[in-house]
């Protein structure tokens, strides 16, 4: 079964929208298929699409420095974490002179 562009799109959406909410921890392929009910194989193809859209970064090596034989972790880029937070606080009118929140 193919799946149309437009819910590929939405998808890569949500992928984006996990990462940030779990950032700054870089979070397994593994892990974000299964939040999202997604098999393993095209989450992957989704991420690797999406690294190369420059959207997100691909983490190799653990805590310790050791690469990874078989493990991908992701985490946002900079600036896709800057336009997230951005919208965040778009969202709940944050003033940032008296860091506060206004709903």
């Amino acid at each position: 079964m193919r799946i149309s562009i437009d819910k590929q799109k939405k998808i890569k959406e949500n992928i984006l929208a996990l990462l940030y909410s779990k950032s700054p921890q870089p979070v397994f392929t593994a892990d974000i298929a299964s939040e999202l009910a997604r098999d393993e194989e095209f989450t992957k193809k989704l991420l690797l699409e999406m690294e190369k859209e420059r959207l997100i970064l691909s983490v190799k090596k653990n805590n310790q420095g050791i690469n990874y034989i078989r493990r991908i972790r992701w985490r946002l880029t900079t600036n896709v974490f800057e336009a997230y937070d951005r919208i965040e606080k778009q969202k709940l009118n944050y003033n940032e002179k008296n860091n506060t929140y206004s709903f």
